[in-house]
């Protein structure tokens, strides 16, 4: 096996990384780490188990985030000093482990630019996810469950944490709707640019003709804050419904009035819980959730009219932003960054990365021109 030459690739990983360090601020990172290293030493830091898990949670990420800019500093380092030596040793198998490092370095390094593209005001926060199905009949339903699925993979395989809020079983097939709670530090900055419509186009299990069918679903994706009095909501703005739960469930569930759904009467907007045996904890659940929501609408809301006074209007998300094609070829294609993929089991089954980065740079760059 030939000399193996990296020097180049080696070149453009220090200076991606060099911008990553940037815009990271490793300074400032460890200077917050300190910080919270202090309150957590505290003897009354348990006093206040709320703010204790703010406090825990938030130092805990710091760390993780700085370990990997060192890590990674650290792996560019070494995998020149093993290219060295695996030319100088003319040893086809540690060129072999070379490139295999490069490779997976790469990957690294791109995943790592991509979050500094976050830097948005609720990107670090949670998330609240929720799917609805929409026109197709039975076959939208079943897609709904096929998102729903997709998603609870893709946060399983990246290690964030799930809690599904409430499911709407359909009577045939799938699912009406579905909310669940990404409860992981820039879960929101990811997920918010799977919001929108997402069509499928298959061969209908359901259809005893075997046509093909297009059904849709949507995705809705808003950041969860922390209860904050920002959002003061009267008693009698909301209608709170309880019931029984449903679907499948374990001890205590489908025995009691635990469930609960709050609509907000003056915008409509309807949120359920039925993931607590408690009613009183899906209450505080839904009402957090309403809170969250309420919150960015306004902020939505003046951020809409800053740019009508400024004479600007951009255009929205659009009504299909992903196709999801199984007949007569197999095809998952973004619609607003062009990125495809030929396998759709892959993705249904959570592989959502590719997606996922492309349309967090598609978003910057929208913004940038919007600027």
């Amino acid at each position: 096996m030939s000399e193996i030459d990296i020097s180049h690739d080696l070149s453009e990983l220090r200076t991606t990384f060099s911008h990553i360090r940037a815009v990271v601020d490793t300074e400032a990172l460890e200077r917050d780490i300190a910080e919270l290293s202090e309150r957590a030493g505290a003897p009354d830091l348990w006093d206040d188990p709320d703010s204790a898990q703010q406090v825990t949670s938030a130092l805990s990420h710091k760390q993780a985030r700085l370990k990997r800019i060192v890590d990674t500093e650290q792996r560019i380092d070494d995998l020149e000093v093993l290219a060295e030596l695996a030319n100088e040793e003319n040893d086809d198998s540690a060129k072999s482990d070379v490139r295999r490092e490069l490779a997976a370095l790469q990957k690294t390094i791109s995943d790592m630019e991509i979050q500094t593209l976050l830097d948005g005001e609720f990107d670090e926060l949670p998330a609240v996810v929720t799917i609805r199905a929409g026109a197709g009949g039975v076959d939208a339903s079943d897609f709904a469950e096929m998102l729903l699925r997709m998603y609870l993979r893709y946060a399983e395989q990246h290690g964030m944490p799930v809690t599904v809020h409430d499911t709407s079983y359909a009577e045939e097939a799938g699912i009406k709707s579905a909310s669940f709670e990404v409860d992981a530090p820039y879960a929101f900055g990811n997920l918010s640019v799977e919001a929108g419509t997402h069509r499928l186009v298959r061969m209908s299990p359901f259809n005893s003709a075997g046509k093909r069918q297009t059904s849709f679903a949507a995705v809705e994706v808003v950041p969860l804050f922390e209860q904050t009095d920002e959002i003061d909501i009267p008693e009698n703005d909301i209608r709170v419904d309880v019931f029984r739960s449903s679907g499948p469930g374990g001890q205590s569930v489908n025995t009691t009035d635990s469930a609960v759904r709050i609509t907000h009467l003056p915008t409509g907007i309807v949120v359920s819980m039925q993931n607590e045996k408690s009613q009183i904890q899906n209450r505080a659940a839904a009402m957090r959730v309403l809170q969250s929501r309420l919150l960015l609408v306004k902020r939505e809301e003046e951020a809409a009219r800053k740019k009508e006074l400024a004479g600007t209007i951009s255009a929205s998300w659009g009504d299909q932003m992903r196709s999801y094609v199984l007949a007569p070829y197999q095809m998952v294609k973004d619609l607003r960054t062009n990125h495809e993929v030929n396998n759709p089991s892959h993705v249904f089954d959570g592989d959502l990365d590719g997606f996922i980065a492309a349309g967090i740079r598609w978003r910057k760059q929208q913004q940038l021109e919007d600027d």
